[in-house]
């Protein structure tokens, strides 16, 4: 294993591993593409996530870069090296399963000192998407808010893709909207990746009454309608499904997603300002059993962790 040091990376021990099954580096040109990162924890999700995340960097023609974050302890009885033996062997499975899953894909991984969110979310700084496992959001009530994969969806400075255990069916693209300009944002990114994949997109927007006690649901589906119409001139590959419904958007859209391949949301709906994640993406990391991938307008300030 070759080791080059991080002279960014705070802490002198944070290293790069770079195993000898990774495909060579390619141009400084290809080098300067920002990467697809995925975050790994050697869990079969953490592996899932490689290989969603490998994925996306073949559809998006960009490298792909895996980060483990770990927490070195020094121990006097213990040499350093054997104290980063279990980091490396994580470094390591995850190349491969990325290679495996995309092998015309540039692979390096990275071992980072640090508490998991910071390295993310420093990560997510030069990314062009990053990847993570939902850390079982979908299979337990009793997830905490301050939860890794809930921080750095909600604070990263890219678009994050939380991917799930299972793999997606071949289903459709499935994105909610509601007229903010956050929703747009997620409304072209939700075509650009249907497009990528070849499948069709599925445009969801819930009309709640009692919120909109003014609008009818002829008046809603006309501003979708002009909504999508430019983004679909520009991508007339693309089929596209309007849905209108009924109901409270975290329950409408949440149910529009059974049998998707991928959901897109936006972060915060109408309220850019807050820091948190809104409640109908909050809804769907936690209820919705596809990959969802939450959208934002180029990179955003981030909070440091």
């Amino acid at each position: 294993m070759v080791r080059d040091v991080v002279t960014d990376a705070g802490p002198p021990d944070a290293w790069i591993a770079t195993p000898a099954a990774m495909p060579a580096p390619g141009s400084p040109a290809d080098r300067d593409v920002p990467p697809v990162v995925v975050g790994v924890d050697g869990s079969a999700l953490g592996m899932a996530a490689v290989r969603l995340a490998a994925r996306e960097a073949e559809l998006h023609e960009r490298p792909l870069r895996v980060v483990h974050a770990f927490n070195w302890g020094p121990d006097p009885y213990e040499p350093p090296e054997e104290l980063r033996d279990p980091a490396e062997v994580i470094a390591e499975k995850a190349v491969e399963c990325g290679a495996e899953a995309a092998p015309d894909v540039p692979v390096s991984a990275a071992l980072l000192e640090g508490p998991p969110v910071t390295i993310l979310l420093r990560e997510s700084g030069a990314a062009a998407m990053l990847v993570i496992g939902d850390g079982g959001l979908g299979r337990c009530e009793c997830v905490p808010v301050d939860a890794t994969p809930l921080q750095v969806a909600a604070r990263a400075g890219c678009a994050v893709l939380v991917a799930r255990e299972t793999v997606p069916p071949a289903g459709p693209v499935v994105v909610g909207v509601d007229g903010s300009a956050s929703s747009m944002q997620a409304l072209d990114l939700a075509f650009e990746s249907a497009h990528r994949r070849g499948t069709a997109l599925r445009v969801v927007r819930a009309w709640d009454p009692v919120e909109d006690p003014a609008g009818t649901e002829a008046r809603t589906t006309l501003q979708v309608e002009e909504a999508v119409r430019p983004l679909r001139e520009r991508r007339p590959d693309v089929p596209v499904e309007l849905r209108i419904r009924t109901g409270d958007p975290k329950d409408v859209i949440v149910a529009e997603t059974e049998g998707a391949a991928l959901v897109v949301a936006s972060a915060r709906g109408e309220q850019p300002w807050r820091g948190m994640l809104g409640a109908v993406s909050q809804a769907l990391l936690y209820h919705c059993t596809a990959p969802v991938l939450i959208a934002r307008p180029g990179h955003e300030l981030y909070i440091q962790g």
